[in-house]
């Protein structure tokens, strides 16, 4: 859930773009988010606004993707072949199965219409007519508040032929996953979405704006991307980009969880140093423990320390750490925490989501967690350190999609900051954590 403003501390960092109207009362309703100002952007852009000029705004605002890589938003938009003999579609990435994040999930739930009005801008800006969210399959309270915003926005002319008396035409469709962590993958997405295993597909094609979903050109960005975009049509491009970096900008959602006074999301500018948001907005370690590590954008980002504790959290700053900002799935352990236990959960895991396309992948992720269980059990033999490095190594870079290198990183990074508790672990004969 979010925080409220006297919830979130008294750090000046935070600011809430994106969830400016998220405590209003019914504003999941077309009524309530309509008088806030909803599709007011929307009528802008079909009334006053080439595409061209929309995808101008987008890309000048400097928006990049919030799934995790941070692609300009305006580039991917701008790269769908112009004139092509098939056509356009747009899918928005709901299928938030990171460890960690839960934004996507309260945004659909408290700010639907938001994000329907944010599909449409984009729908509009690269001239698709058809488009599709995929919903994560367990997200059913997510299905019927989004059913019913699509119904209301399809009443209110904002779905539809002649979206708010133009002659711009778009219709919107969900589709339920079922809940397979791969899926996030836009690749593996677009495979489940046309009935197929979703697996990752061999490249090339790779880039979904040339060959995507139902082999169109196909724009995929997810859905805190999206809910930005009705905001820069309405407040201009130098609004958004004057948030933030010099090169990330805007706002940003934090998931913060774990071992934390006041777990929440929380919205705050890019470029937020990591220590303001746990200390600040979540009210810091809980008990009056110390800070041990955190994961940053879910477990699939390797593990910063407190030597990173001032690390800026933008798309820059996180990748010099040795991390990546990934999804913002923050999860912040104390000194309570196994470390050796962190990973093999981790792994476990990996083992059980693998799609098992990959050699690398389906049998690394289970060696690894029959390694880290031994350890873990006091059955942990001298080498296992090198012989989790030494599979992590062949891992990394060695599959169709990420994934090796998300099974690798609590590992390695595990292992890079805290060896020791490896090490004690095999020399002790088991965990010294256990009580």
């Amino acid at each position: 859930m979010a925080c409220s403003p006297d919830q979130q501390g008294s750090s000046n960092r935070q600011m809430r773009v994106l969830l400016r109207d998220i405590d209003v009362k019914g504003i999941e309703t077309f009524d309530v988010y309509r008088s806030r100002g909803g599709y007011s952007a929307l009528e802008k852009a079909v009334r006053e606004l080439s595409p061209a000029d929309v995808r101008e705004t987008v890309s000048k605002s400097g928006l990049r993707g919030r799934g995790g890589a941070g692609f300009p938003a305006g580039r991917k938009w701008s790269a769908i072949p112009a004139n092509g003999d098939k056509p356009i579609l747009v899918l928005c990435n709901a299928d938030e199965g990171e460890p960690g994040t839960f934004k996507d999930r309260l945004l659909m739930l408290r700010l639907p219409h938001l994000l329907i009005e944010g599909i449409v801008l984009c729908a509009y800006a690269v001239g698709a007519h058809v488009g599709y969210i995929y919903l994560r399959g367990e997200f059913a309270d997510c299905l019927r508040v989004l059913e019913r915003a699509l119904q209301e926005a399809r009443s209110a002319g904002y779905l539809g032929e002649n979206i708010a008396g133009s002659n711009f035409s778009f219709e919107l469709h969900i589709h339920r996953g079922l809940g397979a962590y791969i899926c996030g993958d836009e690749n593996a997405l677009i495979a489940s979405l046309e009935g197929r295993r979703g697996w990752p597909r061999r490249k090339p094609p790779y880039i979904p704006v040339f060959i995507g979903l139902y082999g169109c050109p196909t724009v995929v960005n997810n859905v805190e991307t999206l809910c930005n975009v009705s905001l820069i049509v309405k407040n201009g491009a130098d609004w958004f980009a004057g948030i933030g970096t010099e090169t990330s900008k805007g706002t940003k959602l934090f998931c913060l969880s774990g071992h934390v006074n006041r777990p929440g999301v929380y919205e705050a500018p890019m470029g937020t140093p990591l220590r303001e948001l746990i200390f600040d907005l979540a009210g810091g370690i809980r008990g009056d423990r110390s800070f041990k590590a955190v994961f940053p954008g879910g477990v699939s980002v390797p593990i910063l320390v407190e030597e990173h504790l001032d690390t800026p959290m933008d798309f820059e700053s996180v990748p010099k750490a040795g991390s990546f900002l990934g999804s913002g799935g923050m999860i912040v352990m104390d000194d309570t925490t196994c470390m050796v236990s962190v990973a093999l959960r981790c792994e476990q895991f990996y083992a059980s989501e693998s799609c098992g396309q990959c050699t690398p992948c389906r049998e690394g992720t289970v060696w690894m967690t029959q390694i880290l269980e031994r350890i873990e059990n006091g059955k942990g033999e001298k080498g296992d350190i090198e012989l989790l490095l030494d599979i992590c190594k062949n891992m990394i870079g060695q599959t169709l999609c990420p994934m090796g290198d998300f099974d690798a990183a609590p590992v390695e990074s595990t292992i890079k900051y805290f060896r020791e508790e490896y090490e004690e672990h095999i020399r002790g004969g088991g965990c010294p954590f256990r009580s």
